[in-house]
């Protein structure tokens, strides 16, 4: 799967913490101008965001908050409302498919610019129990104690 190395606005830290991301999808987002103006300014927060299947069978990123834009007047937009998300048939009957087992969530990781059009990374995401997230945060202290302990040896 594609992983985006295009131009990165934004990105959901927390998401990798609260869930272990089984797989991606590189997503297109349908904006209104406004909105692009306001994400090209860097100004998004996807930490709270979730992406949901509606009735129709289309993908919608649901509390993604891109403020308003400063020099637009009566055509801003509303900045929490849902954004559809273009993805591949097949890729979205594969996310219905793994949906609707329990504990799967799909969670954006990163937006970002890629040729001109705003994308959005999504993953499928297991929710992590409590012990988990501490193992993690564990080892992630541990591996960081080694890298300062062989920095020390290396200096001297």
């Amino acid at each position: 799967m594609p992983k985006g190395n295009g131009n990165t606005i934004a990105q959901n830290k927390k998401a990798r913490h609260d869930y272990k991301i089984e797989d991606t999808f590189e997503a297109g987002i349908v904006l209104r101008g406004t909105e692009i103006k306001s994400l090209r300014n860097g100004r998004v927060n996807i930490k709270d965001s979730h992406a949901r299947i509606d009735r129709n069978g289309e993908v919608q990123l649901v509390n993604m908050h891109i403020p308003e834009y400063e020099q637009g007047n009566q055509f801003n937009h509303d900045p929490t409302r849902s954004r559809k998300l273009l993805l591949h048939r097949k890729e979205i009957d594969k996310l219905i498919g793994l949906t609707q087992q329990q504990g799967y969530a799909i969670v954006p990781l990163k937006i970002y610019i890629k040729n001109g059009y705003a994308k959005v990374l999504i993953g499928l995401g297991k929710g992590k129990k409590k012990y988990d997230k501490r193992e993690d945060l564990k080892r992630k202290q541990m591996k960081r104690d080694v890298d300062r302990a062989m920095k020390e040896h290396l200096n001297r």
